[in-house]
């Protein structure tokens, strides 16, 4: 039995990575969410694929633990399987023990170079938790005091309105903590990278009242720009 996690990019197949293609192609089974299977459906043709939700996964791994013998299973996660997907990785490793774990490209990484807003001077946080996230709020607040730029990922939960933290109530969030929003600048991304993909640009004041899906990424730009010419007398005496 060999299992891999392997992250299959934000949504289009162009940013599928050629190692991941190429583990998916020599696999024989393949259990994923729906969104993440339409990703690679040209690569999964004529293979043994469970599509699953929320609500069945765990069922699903069980039942598929003990018919996998000698076979290869891969789990496809959507964006990079290394960010925000912890939750569910740490239940494969238990149910499966020994999981490789391939990395793909993040809506993140896309998102800040839409932006054009550097990692490595940025904060990237997820709000994609089942778990608590008022530390997670005082983090996006730290963050933007201190300024930096923030790459956030907004948690979708309809079904319970106090767990639902999307961009209009992060604007409405961070307004109630005294924070300048009218002044302050944010895109959203959806659905990046695929033919749906669409873009607000504005100020997080203009968030309230919004809807957005849950493809959303959102980037707070607070970045100076801060070239090598800043340091040329490094090289220049």
């Amino acid at each position: 039995m060999k299992v891999y996690a392997v992250g299959v990019g934000p949504g289009s197949p162009k940013y599928v990575t050629e190692i991941v293609k190429e583990i998916i192609q020599n696999c024989d089974v393949v259990i994923g969410y729906k969104y993440t299977l339409k990703t690679i459906e040209d690569l999964i043709a004529g293979k043994e694929v469970y599509e699953i939700t929320m609500n069945d996964q765990e069922a699903s791994y069980q039942k598929i633990l003990p018919e996998l013998g000698e076979r290869t299973l891969v789990i496809p996660f959507t964006g990079d399987v290394n960010f925000s997907e912890s939750e569910v990785v740490d239940r494969l490793i238990e149910i499966f023990g020994e999981v490789e774990i391939v990395p793909g490209i993040s809506s993140i990484q896309v998102a800040a170079s839409r932006a054009k807003v550097p990692l490595d001077k940025s904060k990237v946080i997820t709000m994609h938790v089942t778990t608590p996230i008022e530390d997670k709020k005082l983090e996006l607040q730290k963050a933007l005091i201190d300024g930096f730029s923030v790459v956030l990922v907004p948690r979708p939960w309809p079904k319970q309105p106090d767990k639902h933290f999307m961009p209009s109530e992060i604007a409405i969030y961070l307004r109630k903590h005294n924070f300048e929003t009218d002044k302050m600048k944010v895109h959203v991304f959806e659905a990046i990278t695929t033919e749906n993909e669409t873009c607000f640009e504005g100020t997080v004041k203009d968030l309230e009242g919004k809807e957005f899906s849950d493809l959303s990424v959102m980037v707070f730009n607070q970045v100076n720009l801060d070239s090598y010419m800043n340091y040329r007398w490094q090289w220049e005496n």
